[in-house]
């Protein structure tokens, strides 16, 4: 150690394995949508932009996704479904240890209720199809906290 040194040994091995350890799981987007051709193009638009995602065709499976798959960070989910639709889905998700869970809303059917309600429910948006891909990427990228 040198007199100019400001770490003893022993405080640099101890940064040293600090700085070396793996980083947090990169946060998942849960793609809900009983369309799967709607969630495989999602999917990859998200993936070109090395986001990680992982799909849903129900509201009930992305529900037992959300209990079991920590690493998800942000939802986008459709409203029309079968039986737990998009609204339900987020009233469960509010309702639930994961009640800040940011959710976005794809729609390519939905009204003006609709709307009111998904953003008395927190949503981060509400998007109609088709998608506009740039504002969807910038709004995921904001919520997972990447560098746009």
């Amino acid at each position: 150690m040198s007199d100019h040194d400001i770490l003893s040994d022993a405080e640099r091995e101890a940064l040293s394995a600090v700085m070396l350890e793996p980083d947090l799981p990169p946060q998942r987007v849960l793609i809900v949508d009983d369309d799967k051709d709607a969630r495989e193009l999602l999917s990859e638009i998200l993936a070109l932009d090395g986001i990680r995602c992982m799909t849903a065709a129900s509201g009930e499976t992305a529900l037992k996704m959300l209990d079991e798959k920590p690493s998800i960070g942000l939802v986008i989910t459709d409203l029309r479904m079968g039986n737990v639709d998009g609204l339900e889905l987020i009233r469960q998700v509010r309702e639930s240890v994961r009640a800040a869970m940011p959710i976005i809303i794809v729609s390519g059917d939905a009204d003006v209720k609709d709307a009111i309600e998904a953003m008395h429910l927190s949503v981060v948006d509400f998007l109609l199809k088709p998608i506009d891909t740039v504002k969807l990427l910038g709004l995921v990228k904001h919520e997972l906290g990447i560098e746009p």
